[in-house]
């Protein structure tokens, strides 16, 4: 299975984009979305972005994504 994951696009350059995720920075390839900009969210998979996305979007996957890792902690314990 594949995930593509949130990021928050901190910076652009050229043809690249430094995003954070999950607390980490990674420059990403932004080939495949046009005109994306510092504080857009987009979804980052394979080290590019594949498609733009609501900050809402982005928050509710992302706690979807937490409460995964919480239930697996859990079950874990």
């Amino acid at each position: 299975m594949c995930l593509g994951v949130p990021a928050k696009i901190l910076e652009t350059g050229d043809g690249t984009a430094v995003v954070e995720i999950g607390g980490v920075r990674r420059q990403i390839s932004m080939m495949l979305v046009d005109d994306a900009s510092g504080g857009e969210w987009v979804i980052v998979h394979a080290g590019f972005a594949i498609q733009r996305l609501s900050e809402e979007e982005a928050e509710r996957t992302l706690a979807l994504f937490q409460e995964i890792a919480d239930a697996d902690e859990f079950r874990n314990s």
